[in-house]
């Protein structure tokens, strides 16, 4: 049976909170052992946890903030927007990115797609 909206609900969330004050540990708990990660789309495709865990590991110990804007899901999919603020010394990094995150039956992520790209990040010092 499919993951219920719920508990994929659910799981954004915690992805989002994780992000923001998790190790990439914990984020990649989240994902299916065989998952894939694609951020932004159009770079390399991350398969594994071990490859998914050094690309949050790259950002981990990085102040941030995350904020859910909107979120959807059905028949096992999730599509959302967020907010994430990054600072990193005495600048500050925004960024809204959408995702779409497919599910197993399980419950665990099983692939994670980012929409963004240079453009839309902004800096301020």
């Amino acid at each position: 049976m499919v993951a219920s909206n719920e508990d994929i609900r659910t799981t954004v969330q915690r992805y989002l909170d994780l992000v923001a004050g998790g190790t990439a540990a914990e984020i990649v708990a989240l994902y299916a052992p065989d998952a894939k990660l694609e951020d932004p789309v159009g770079s390399d495709v991350l398969v594994g946890h071990d490859a998914i865990r050094a690309f949050y590991e790259s950002f981990e110990a990085l102040k941030k903030k995350t904020n859910l804007v909107t979120l959807r899901t059905c028949a096992g999919h999730a599509a959302f927007h967020f907010e994430i603020v990054t600072e990193a010394g005495d600048m500050k990094y925004r960024m809204a990115p959408l995702e779409v995150m497919t599910f197993g039956d399980d419950g665990l992520i099983t692939s994670m797609r980012a929409f963004w790209s240079d453009q839309d990040l902004v800096v301020e010092a």
